[in-house]
């Protein structure tokens, strides 16, 4: 709980920076970058993790890994150093990123389908979202084989459950109370 709220000061701090030198748009790559990155390297997220490795080899390991980064996401690395916070980095990056998207309106649905999503099944995600919210989304997605068809989509507190798992429980339902 206590490295949530740090992790929502930093990236508040950060976004607040990146408003003011107007490079939003670059740090909020960087954060993608590294969110991805880390996510895709257990090894990466391990070191960053372990408190065995100090704070400076985590910070030359981050500065080798991503070299181009925005003066602003490097300053970010060398601050979570010298607070020893490095192991937030993650968070902060996934808030920032959040952040960033409630700054230009775009929120992210989050979809479940049972098979990967098509380019006609996205725009149809998509236009349901315009539908329930009445704006913009982009999309997360996840492969669940156990609903079976259809998917399930969830933008901030809306879940909209049109999979053929959650159809067929709501007839068995029906047939259970007849």
């Amino acid at each position: 709980m206590a490295q949530t709220r740090a992790a929502i000061r930093y990236a508040k701090a950060v976004l607040s920076l990146a408003k003011d030198q107007n490079a939003t748009e670059a740090v909020n790559a960087d954060m993608l970058l590294m969110v991805k990155t880390i996510n895709d390297s257990t090894e990466l997220a391990d070191a960053l993790q372990s408190a065995v490795v100090t704070s400076e080899v985590k910070k030359s390991v981050l500065l080798e890994v991503f070299p181009k980064l925005n003066v602003i996401s490097v300053n970010l690395i060398n601050t979570l150093v010298v607070n020893k916070r490095i192991n937030l980095i993650e968070v902060i990056a996934e808030t920032y990123s959040h952040l960033y998207d409630e700054l230009n309106g775009v929120q992210v649905a989050e979809v479940t389908t049972a098979v990967p999503l098509t380019g006609d099944l996205e725009n149809k995600v998509l236009a349901k979202v315009k539908e329930l919210t009445g704006k913009e989304a982009s999309i997360n997605s996840t492969v669940d084989e156990s609903i079976l068809g259809g998917f399930i989509l969830r933008v901030g507190d809306i879940q909209y459950n049109a999979s053929i798992a959650n159809k067929l429980s709501k007839l068995k339902r029906e047939f259970t109370l007849n």
